[in-house]
């Protein structure tokens, strides 16, 4: 038989062999969406169908639950939780920071933000010791909120007692508390934000060198000031500048196929649900983290750096390799993983090509069907 004629018949067997995917591959398609339409008639085939034969959300509802576990076990065992803390010196805050301010507030959770509070003082570990900028703010909004509250309640006066037994000694400085808005112009203008929008785009060729962690870590300084739901921030960057540990993580994602071993630094988000006691907060680690992640970017455009956030979907093999990799905790979910560098000047960006401001937004009601 000729050369040509088995390569002919190679050929023809790689084509059919590619085609028949193609032909599965759409009816796989078309059985999941005909699915799709069946289940979206009755929330309770949908539970049925998601509870009994997909195991599509198991993994976020077992880290869920996990989260809250642990959110609980903190306080059953020593009373050391930051999150908690964190949220209730805020709800104090907000107690505090309105205008026609109530008399009486807080006394729903005033007694246990205390006793965390002098939890907190004797625990080191998880809590970080007495020595940081969040027991500070906490002693500060304390501070400020047993003076105000002039109004005799038993529930606060023996809080304000107990606070005052367990009080860190301050030396002087800013106090942490309700301030008035800086309302001069602002120091950046909405053209510098605008171009800095415009310059900012996803990078996937890095010139070799690394980039100094006193720069990463500036950038981190401005993630860090992102709004978070009760100022719980419910999220930490791990951040891998070592060669060998980069191979490791970046070729965990899907998005990276191509430039993966050319990343001198890999970022990656990592949400914590044991932030939240209730399942209904289980989405506020991935809003949280997106807000501090787009900070992140743009500080780090400022500083000659630039970045590529990757695709992260929920794929129970990926996920569990990247669990592994970095040894998170069961309650613990990526949101994010981030490629940075300094960019090759030779290197192309995609054009990306945004929406229209029409077609971004809309004033009142519209019908969206």
């Amino acid at each position: 038989m000729s050369r040509q004629k088995v390569f002919n018949r190679d050929f023809l067997r790689l084509f059919i062999r590619e085609q028949w995917w193609i032909v599965v591959r759409q009816l796989i398609f078309s059985i999941h969406r005909g699915i799709i339409y069946f289940l979206s008639c009755s929330p309770v085939v949908i539970s049925f169908y998601y509870t009994f034969i997909s195991g599509a959300f198991r993994r976020e509802q077992r880290a869920v639950v996990k989260g809250i576990s642990r959110f609980y076990k903190r306080l059953n065992r020593d009373g050391c939780n930051v999150f908690l803390l964190r949220r209730n010196i805020h709800r104090l805050e907000k107690g505090l920071l309105m205008p026609v301010r109530r008399k009486v507030f807080g006394t729903g959770y005033i007694t246990e933000t205390v006793d965390l509070y002098a939890r907190m003082l004797q625990h080191t570990g998880d809590c970080n010791g007495p020595a940081n900028d969040g027991i500070v703010w906490a002693t500060d909004v304390l501070d400020a909120y047993f003076t105000r509250i002039e109004e005799p309640d038993p529930v606060i006066d023996k809080a304000r007692d107990s606070f005052r037994k367990s009080r860190i000694a301050l030396q002087d400085h800013k106090r942490k508390i309700p301030y008035l808005r800086n309302l001069e112009t602002p120091p950046v203008t909405f053209e510098s934000l605008y171009n800095l929008s415009v310059r900012r785009r996803a990078v996937r060729w890095f010139r070799p060198e690394r980039v100094p962690r006193e720069i990463l870590d500036k950038g981190l300084q401005a993630a860090a000031l992102a709004p978070s739901a009760c100022n719980r921030q419910p999220f930490s960057y791990r951040l891998f500048d070592d060669p060998a540990l980069i191979k490791t993580v970046a070729t965990i994602p899907m998005g990276t196929k191509g430039f993966a071993d050319t990343i001198p630094v890999l970022a990656v988000i990592v949400g914590d649900l044991s932030a939240f006691q209730s399942e209904r907060d289980r989405h506020v680690i991935y809003i949280d983290a997106s807000l501090s992640a787009m900070a992140f970017m743009y500080a780090l455009e400022t500083l000659g750096v630039s970045s590529c956030p990757v695709n992260w979907p929920d794929i129970a093999g990926r996920e569990k390799k990247m669990a592994r990799a970095l040894g998170l905790a069961p309650y613990e979910r990526i949101v994010l993983v981030m490629a940075i560098g300094y960019p090759d000047p030779d290197g192309l960006v995609a054009c990306s090509q945004k929406k229209s401001l029409d077609d971004l937004r809309s004033y009142g009601l519209k019908d969206f069907r």
